[in-house]
């Protein structure tokens, strides 16, 4: 099957031509991607309304690149895919009905895709993971420890009760004057610091359960920031590194404590989206997995950030198990995995 993704649910405008049958791994036949850093970096953060007018201008150059550089048209897709939440409201609209219009105009099978499936489903496309499987979903938005048993079949274990690893990593690196995006950031500059540094906490650490909390966490960075810890760069390296290393032990904490109490039948461990692309959190996974007998599997740095070709593979997924929307599906800014949902 051959399907054409768009991603536009933040500030990345994506499109790709992926083609495969699952499990995978697929093809991506090519992808064109506009990222915005230039359009947000003044404001250390994403601006919803500039991002929307960001993908409503570059999509159709996007597509005309995409088709240009690969010979194939539209008679030659199964299908057209797109993400329809969770996301900033106005990027997900421009890019949802983007795609509708095409899909009716070239009388093609249309799938609204959940943004938060599509990295889930990621390994597939990538190594071809056979389900069922433990995934680590930490990105900007969320963070959630999952299993993963197939297509819209997903049982939640644990998830942020406030804020994101993702959005804890940005909200750090603005409190200390890094800049946006605000993970490489931290990363870069924790690599020059000592992680036992600085006393920091582990929120929900000694609680039952697999949800996290970083919200006390960010606020202890910004107490130690007024207090001096960053007079010097020394200082500053030192609290970067103490910092991944808190919100590290609160991942691995969770996400042990789901791999005990879960099925033990599952041999392989995920870890998907932007913060997947932090290699201390990698290498300390990779502890993780081989101390419970797991093989973990990180898709490819490029496959982890928000891109258009995980969107076109799980559109190649929900066809090969004949799903298909409507083009009255709604936008859904807000659209989280959850059992009851995806069992």
């Amino acid at each position: 099957m051959r399907i054409l993704g768009f991603e536009t649910s933040c500030d990345e405008t994506a499109v790709a031509l992926v083609e495969g049958n699952p499990p995978g791994p697929g093809t991506i036949i090519h992808q064109e991607l506009y990222s915005q850093l230039l359009e947000h970096k003044a404001y250390s953060g994403v601006v919803p309304e500039i991002a929307a007018r960001a993908h409503l201008d570059r999509l159709d150059q996007l597509v005309a690149k995409l088709f240009e550089a690969t010979g194939i048209g539209f008679n030659d897709l199964d299908g057209i895919a797109v993400t329809s939440g969770p996301g900033l409201a106005g990027g997900v609209l421009v890019g949802l009905m983007y795609a509708k219009a095409l899909a009716q105009a070239q009388s093609k099978s249309f799938i609204a895709v959940n943004h938060l499936e599509a990295h889930g489903l990621t390994p597939r496309l990538s190594h071809g993971v056979a389900f069922p499987y433990w995934l680590l979903l930490v990105s900007g938005g969320h963070s959630q420890i999952l299993e993963v048993r197939g297509p819209r079949s997903f049982i939640r274990h644990g998830t942020t009760i406030d804020d994101a690893a993702g959005e804890a990593f940005d909200k750090v690196a603005k409190m200390m004057g890094l800049g946006y995006p605000g993970g490489p950031a931290i990363e870069r500059l924790a690599s020059q610091g000592r992680d036992d540094a600085v006393e920091l906490p582990r929120p929900l650490m000694n609680k039952s359960g697999c949800d996290f909390s970083f919200s006390g966490l960010k606020t202890a960075v910004r107490r130690h920031l007024e207090q001096g810890q960053g007079k010097n760069i020394e200082g500053m390296a030192d609290l970067a590194a103490s910092f991944q290393k808190a919100l590290g032990d609160c991942l691995i904490g969770k996400l042990e404590s789901a791999v005990f109490d879960g099925d033990n039948q599952m041999k392989t461990l995920v870890v998907a989206g932007g913060v997947a692309r932090n290699l201390h959190l990698r290498a300390r996974l990779d502890i993780l997995a081989s101390k419970h007998g797991l093989e973990l599997i990180c898709p490819p740095l490029e496959l982890c950030s928000d891109n258009a070709a995980m969107i076109g593979w799980a559109g190649i997924e929900m066809l090969h198990v004949g799903f298909t929307d409507s083009l009255d599906v709604p936008a859904q800014p807000r659209w989280p995995l959850r059992s009851e949902q995806y069992s």
